[in-house]
């Protein structure tokens, strides 16, 4: 495209509200045994429990907000630290302290971004649960597969590719819970792109596109 000067514009942000509810759905029913598992033998609230976000970029501060909204205890962890959800109470902790004092990791990450290890789930523990949200892994495979071995931990992630499993190996593992579909391509996502769409499409009419 820049060989042949043919102007390119992103677009981003249209679909994080449907992964929020995502996150929330899943973690609900997964706290309340509303399916057929249950994170303790009794049900519980999302009141006070601790949550960790790993990446807090747009889809990251929209989940904190949500989980913070029904009474769960945010922390995040980011490559820079931001003012203004301390501001609002979600607290920064720096990565390892941030794995151990939580019960649930969120982790909104970059493409092609891997930041869990096999030290990092060591960080992490056991009897924890962890939603990757990012479009892709946000973990080595093999290290995921050592941490789920345990038998009290779970992962959720919406599709494949998020899970990471080029040889389908975890797919079906009974710790894994993978919805297999784009939580982020709602009705109301499709307009929220078209609207970006257009709205770029006139910014390049206009030669305001720097």
């Amino acid at each position: 495209a820049r060989a042949k000067n043919i102007t390119v514009c992103g677009v981003r942000d249209y679909g994080d509200q449907g992964v929020v509810e995502y996150v929330a759905g899943e973690l609900i029913r997964y706290l309340h045994g509303f399916g057929d598992k249950q994170w303790q033998e009794q049900p519980v609230e999302l009141t006070d429990l601790k949550v960790g976000i790993v990446g807090l970029g747009t889809s990251g501060q929209l989940i904190a907000a949500g989980l913070q909204a029904l009474g769960a205890d945010l922390y995040y962890f980011s490559r820079t630290r931001k003012p203004e959800p301390e501001e609002k109470n979600i607290k920064y902790l720096p990565l390892r302290e941030l794995l151990g004092a939580v019960d649930v990791v969120c982790t909104c990450l970059n493409k092609n971004v891997i930041l869990f290890t096999e030290e990092q789930f060591e960080w992490l523990g056991n009897h924890k649960i962890m939603f990757n949200t990012s479009i892709g892994p946000s973990h080595e495979i093999t290290a995921l597969a050592k941490w789920l071995e345990h038998g009290d931990n779970e992962f959720f992630c919406d599709t494949a590719a998020a899970l990471g499993d080029a040889a389908g190996t975890l797919i079906n593992h009974p710790h894994v819970n993978c919805i297999r579909r784009s939580s982020g391509l709602t009705r109301q996502a499709y307009e929220r792109l078209s609207e970006k769409v257009l709205k770029n499409i006139a910014t390049f009419l206009q030669g305001t596109i720097v």
